[in-house]
């Protein structure tokens, strides 16, 4: 089933193997089960450290395999052929079963390991989408890292039972103990948060994990344009820099086309992302990645930064760089049918709506481009505009002028989205003119509205606008001196990559200079 030139890169991967693996497959019938052996086969072929068996009535079908180290389970299991987006789970969950160290920050792999209690995820996936194979990732190191964890990757497409019997409209859907966790892409850090909300049961007290103050020059939090390029400004200084953020790449990484970036006439997102990350690899920079800031404290000489883990960051200066996150209609009916019929990302629940109708609210440069996406998949898209006029790029609105199954409609609000048997019906909107209320039926709604800045943990700390920007000067200072912040979570307008970057830099600028201005050769040489 795989090709030659794959089992050579899998071999060479699966020499830093160190434990025995086991690939344990039910036998039971299944049309995909001679499919789903052999690629298990071909991948045991690349080392002698792994091997396949076979059980009977054990995992839920003939599809299903769980992963061994040592004969022992190590609660990771997939159900589906794991092709497409989710080889890579697979690999990746057979390197570190296998002994290969998780890229975890060590302070997080700590707090997940201290987690009470029986937590059994299940994550419904598309082998299309490419948000969801992070998802999995992200439950596989869990599951291996505490013994009261599991988690099952399930492909809808093959079981298709349990996505009507869970009314499942999106990707990735995660299931905690048969109950629904979240739907569409969630970062590790959120999940460890939602289960420190939902289930304060399972955390230990702070005593019981890895706790250290870290000490630095500049603590950057955010690894989105902004956050890289004010680390590497600062790195190039020669500062003591540390980046605190979810994930590199940001908001970025989840933009399928760039065509914007001045000297690369077309990239991706995540490719993007790639680039900015072994940027930053080449500077002496601490990278913090997949934890939160819950608190900002200040006085005179440091800034105190409170983690998620518990730990504490003290630096002199702050550059806050946490971007933005996709914005709410705040109707009813929007947070009650996410993944039933409700989504954010075009690219990876479009293919959940194939030949039926559905709406695009928004008619700015994201909801335009939506449609377009859209409009080769589903059967009609209607976008709608609350403004009188779209306010996309007019290269775009030509593009869906021309094309035959997008119409809009402008200078409407959105009242209501209606749902019967958990399923999504349509919207419920208001002539913004005339006042007359109309409804639309449509089976799906992706909400593309803009983006609202990142800025919750500052509390009162810093100055912030009615929308949640935090305010800034011509050179990103806040109210606060000494911290910082730069691109989209500011009053910067324009939310532009290019932007973003310009920004990080000259919240760098200014944070060099304040520790030029008040701090003494000794302390920066400490």
């Amino acid at each position: 089933m795989l090709d030659a030139n794959l089992k050579a890169q899998i071999k060479e991967h699966m020499q830093r193997l160190k434990k025995k693996i086991t690939f344990e497959i039910d036998d039971r019938g299944h049309e995909k089960h001679q499919e789903l052996l052999q690629m298990l086969q071909d991948i045991a072929d690349t080392s002698q450290l792994i091997t396949v068996e076979k059980v009977t009535n054990k995992l839920r079908s003939g599809v299903t395999f769980q992963i061994l180290q040592e004969e022992n389970p190590v609660g990771i299991t997939f159900s589906g052929i794991p092709g497409g987006h989710e080889f890579s789970s697979l690999i990746l969950a057979t390197l570190q079963a296998g002994g290969v160290p998780l890229k975890l920050d060590e302070s997080l792999q700590s707090l997940i390991k201290n987690f009470q209690g029986e937590m059994k995820f299940e994550t419904i996936v598309s082998l299309d989408c490419h948000n969801c194979p992070e998802v999995v990732q992200a439950l596989n190191q869990m599951a291996l890292l505490n013994p009261g964890i599991s988690h099952e990757m399930i492909d809808g497409g093959l079981f298709q039972e349990i996505v009507t019997e869970r009314n499942v409209q999106g990707v990735p859907s995660v299931f905690l103990n048969g109950e629904t966790f979240s739907n569409g892409k969630i970062e590790i850090s959120d999940i460890i948060e939602k289960i420190q909300q939902d289930i304060p049961e399972a955390s230990v007290s702070k005593e019981d994990v890895i706790q250290e103050d870290h000490t630095v020059d500049v603590a950057i939090i955010g690894g989105g344009p902004a956050g890289v390029s004010a680390a590497i400004y600062s790195a190039r200084k020669g500062l003591d820099v540390m980046v605190i953020a979810d994930r590199i790449g940001g908001q970025v990484k989840d933009t399928m086309g760039i065509e914007n970036m001045i000297s690369i006439p077309k990239t991706t997102g995540p490719e993007l992302s790639n680039s900015m990350e072994q940027h930053l690899s080449d500077y002496k920079v601490t990278i913090r990645k997949n934890l939160k800031v819950k608190d900002i404290q200040t006085d005179q000489q440091r800034k105190i930064l409170e983690l998620n883990t518990g730990e504490r960051v003290l630096a002199k200066t702050v550059i806050i760089a946490t971007g933005a996150k996709w914005r709410q209609l705040g109707i009813p009916g929007e947070k009650e049918n996410i993944g039933n019929g409700v989504a954010y990302c075009p690219h990876c629940d479009g293919p959940f709506f194939k030949d039926k109708d559905v709406i695009v609210v928004g008619g700015g440069n994201s909801g335009v481009e939506a449609a377009l996406d859209l409009s080769g998949i589903v059967k009609s898209v209607k976008i709608l505009e609350f403004m009188p006029e779209a306010k996309a790029d007019q290269i775009l609105l030509d593009k869906a002028n021309a094309t035959k199954n997008i119409s809009m409609l402008t200078n409407v609000a959105s009242q209501e989205i209606t749902s019967k048997d958990g399923k999504v019906q349509g919207i419920q909107y208001k002539d913004r003119e005339s006042g007359t209320e109309s409804f639309i039926e449509a089976e799906g709604v992706f909400i593309q509205i803009g983006l609202v800045p990142n800025s919750d943990f500052v509390g009162d700390t810093l100055n912030l606008t009615k929308y949640g920007e935090i305010i800034v000067n011509d050179k990103c200072e806040t109210n606060i001196p000494g911290v910082y912040a730069c691109g989209d979570v500011t009053t910067v307008p324009y939310k532009q990559i290019v932007i973003s970057m310009g920004e990080g830099a000259k919240a760098a600028l200014s944070s060099y200079e304040y520790i030029l201005m008040n701090f003494d050769e000794e302390e920066k040489a400490a």
